[in-house]
């Protein structure tokens, strides 16, 4: 892997990612008039809750669904300047132009760009790009967790206009947290109480149940994807390596290797399960994957925290969408609209 890195207009870095030697692509400086960038973002603390906000009004004025020719994670062609000053790219990523971290009280938000190919998803990559995109995921790990503002680095994808999504160019994002978030503060809990209980890691534990049940989806000798026990959406799927790990930079090669085909498949059996009318264009089914990584300076998270992606749609059934509602939203109290073990059956056949 070769990486470039360069500093935009604004100062914000960007970092190329090339499979090869790659183009010179630090040679194109980015053209574009901007003013120096301002991070107004700021954290506050929810005593009630006891959980961190991130208050960043500036980002009501970022860029909302431009059209194709004006997108503005392709790369730059002639005069119509991008985020991306070079005419090609296979993966890039930037600091965010309108983050949610990054204020006096710390973090950092970036934006990953899996190919320059606008109609492309990540389900449709080759495994050689899938894996190049897993060396920039470990890479931006390994530099944000060494920030001393940083204890939580969360890399996701949201895919689809009915999960939020404002840019339709095939994306990521990695937000690196000045604190523990919420969920992944929960789990650590849960481990080190399971820990105090049975002696036992509670993440190698599930993956060791599910390995032999019927929520499982699909596996390969590193890796396995199941829909877990108490599914909170319409269609849930976990993906674990078998060996556990607490982060990116600590898998091994063998885990890296056998990683693009299951993710790959994965991703395209959530396009499967609702199959588009004879005639129209390919379904994308709208979902978001969320991988969970160790955080750092959190008492017993790397001996007990597992990496592993959690990817879920809001789609229960064509045209039909599952809506966070009253006791979702406002107690957090889920409610499933299909069996986990219905959802991992639906899933397994539609890689068929």
């Amino acid at each position: 892997m070769k990486k470039t890195v360069i500093t935009l207009a604004d100062g914000r870095e960007l970092f190329y990612y090339d499979s090869g030697d790659g183009e010179a692509r630090g040679q194109y400086a980015d053209r574009r008039p901007l003013e120096p960038m301002h991070r107004a973002a700021e954290t506050r603390h929810d005593e009630a809750q006891g959980e961190w906000i991130a208050i960043a009004a500036q980002r009501q004025n970022r860029t909302y669904k431009p059209p194709a020719d004006q997108c503005p994670l392709c790369p730059t062609v002639g005069d119509r300047l991008t985020e991306i000053p070079a005419p090609s790219y296979e993966v890039a990523v930037f600091e965010n132009r309108f983050p949610s971290l990054g204020g006096p009280d710390g973090g950092r938000c970036e934006v990953v760009c899996f190919t320059s190919e606008h109609d492309k998803s990540f389900a449709g990559l080759s495994e050689a790009r899938a894996a190049l995109v897993l060396e920039a995921w470990t890479d931006r790990t390994a530099d944000l967790l060494g920030r001393p503002d940083v204890r939580q680095v969360y890399v996701f994808e949201n895919r689809g206009e009915e999960i939020g999504v404002t840019l339709a160019h095939p994306h990521g994002q990695i937000y690196a947290f000045p604190y523990v978030a919420p969920k992944m503060d929960r789990a650590i809990t849960q481990a080190a109480a399971y820990r105090e209980r049975t002696g036992r890691n509670l993440f190698e534990d599930i993956v060791e149940r599910e390995s032999a049940g019927e929520r499982v989806i699909e596996e390969n000798e590193h890796w396995i994807a199941f829909t877990p026990y108490a599914a909170r959406w319409p269609y849930e799927a976990h993906l674990y390596p078998k060996r556990r790990t607490s982060d990116f930079t600590a898998l091994d090669d063998a885990q890296r290797a056998a990683f693009p085909p299951i993710y790959l498949s994965l991703l395209r059996r959530f396009d499967g399960l609702f199959p588009a009318p004879e005639g129209r264009p390919a379904n994308r089914t709208p979902y978001i994957s969320a991988w969970h990584q160790a955080p750092k300076r959190a008492p017993g998270a790397t001996t007990e925290a597992a990496l592993h992606a959690e990817i879920f749609t809001v789609r229960r059934a064509p045209g039909k969408l599952k809506y966070l509602a009253g006791a979702e939203s406002g107690m957090g109290a889920f409610a499933s609209d299909t069996t986990p073990e219905q959802a991992a059956l639906a899933l397994r056949s539609a890689g068929r």
